[in-house]
């Protein structure tokens, strides 16, 4: 199968994203959250059909996004999901800080996994909470949620935890048994499971992903989703996103009547189209990023053999541990500055990201390998 990565990089540097406009045109940009994709047609037609028709006004009708989402989930994940349990959002950070202020006090803590996307730190500065770190355990394999420490902190008081399922920065998909013990661990204690879905659609084939609302009464009881059409499909900057909840319904029906008025009425053009349509595109991306990971572990074992990183099972990020380099606790740092490739800061991602940095491999294999060969020839 032909990778989806065959954007020329002459075309790429014309967009006007951040992937693209935050570093000089010297530097290789492997950081940002984004792919280096064409959208897919029916998302592209959905688009320019609604700039002919000048529909750029404000987000209106929800039916036909939630349908579209019903329907993907029904295809992907045998999750079938009730109409009324489908809220919307400009987008997944918007909702989890929602949802948070209804759920906590000022100062309350929240359970987080770091190493964990650094932007849940200042979704929870904002929300006016406090990140209470229980790291993943065995992170040289992937990751695996500590159970005893998420069950210390509920014990302690903490009543919400944020979960990256499948995780990011590494990539893995979190087990169904593994997460039946998570819920059953916060009914116990009257907890709410807030589960960051969004790059759930990527995973790599033949690795299932098992939305949490999915495995059981205890998790259905205990959990809020959020996901988007954005990483999967590349729609970051169009603000769309849906929240999903069954028990804990009451919750997003206290949500500000603004909330809703945030999401793009472009972004919910382009949702629609690529839950509906884009099955196959989809398959094809996923093949495209196993076979880049594949591809970048073969990269490193030749140009960079003190680099290792957990295999992913899903979305586009590889958790690279440059501790036998010995380039400080930020090597991304030292990769930018000498080999002029841009990768996202361990440090950042925070407890255990020191010594490490995330790389983006969604992108041509082409640029992957110059990538690569850039960092390798940045060490002293």
């Amino acid at each position: 199968m032909k990778s989806i990565f065959d954007v020329p990089l002459s075309e790429l540097r014309r967009r006007r994203s951040a992937k693209w406009t935050l570093h000089p045109s010297d530097v290789l940009p492997l950081p940002v959250a984004e792919m280096d994709v064409r959208l897919p047609s029916s998302v592209a037609a959905a688009l320019h059909e609604a700039v002919d028709l000048s529909d750029t006004g404000y987000f209106g009708d929800r039916g036909a996004l939630v349908e579209a989402f019903r329907g993907f989930a029904a295809r992907h994940w045998n999750w079938h999901i009730e109409p009324g349990a489908v809220t919307t959002f400009a987008d997944v950070g918007v909702g989890v800080i929602e949802v948070i202020r209804l759920l906590t006090r000022p100062g309350d803590g929240v359970v987080i996994m770091p190493p964990v996307y650094p932007s849940f730190y200042p979704w929870l500065d904002q929300a006016g909470v406090a990140a209470v770190p229980v790291p993943l355990v065995e992170r040289e394999r992937g990751g695996r949620i500590d159970l005893d420490g998420v069950e210390r902190a509920l014990r302690d008081g903490t009543r919400v935890v944020l979960l990256c399922h499948p995780h990011n920065p590494f990539g893995r998909i979190h087990g169904p048994d593994e997460l039946r013990a998570l819920a059953r661990i916060a009914e116990r204690h009257g907890a709410v499971v807030l589960s960051d879905e969004i790059h759930a659609p990527m995973a790599h084939p033949g690795q299932p992903v098992h939305p949490y609302l999915t495995l059981g009464e205890e998790a259905a009881a205990t959990g809020i989703a959020f996901t988007s059409a954005s990483k999967a499909f590349n729609l970051a900057g169009l603000k769309c996103a849906v929240a999903v909840a069954d028990a804990q319904r009451h919750v997003l029906t206290r949500l500000p009547e603004q909330v809703p008025w945030g999401v793009g009425i472009l972004g919910m053009v382009a949702s629609i189209a690529a839950f509906t349509h884009e099955d196959s595109w989809l398959d094809r991306l996923n093949h495209s990023l196993a076979a880049n990971a594949a591809l970048l572990r073969d990269l490193l074992a030749e140009h960079l053999p003190g680099v290792t990183f957990p295999e992913p099972k899903a979305s586009y990020l590889a958790w690279l541990d440059c501790t036998a380099l010995d380039l400080g606790p930020d090597p991304a740092q030292v990769f930018l500055e000498r080999g002029r490739v841009a990768l996202s800061s361990g440090p950042t991602f925070g407890p255990h990201g020191e010594g490490h940095a995330r790389l983006n491999f969604g992108c041509s294999p082409e640029l992957l390998e110059q990538a690569v060969v850039r960092m390798a020839g940045a060490l002293p």
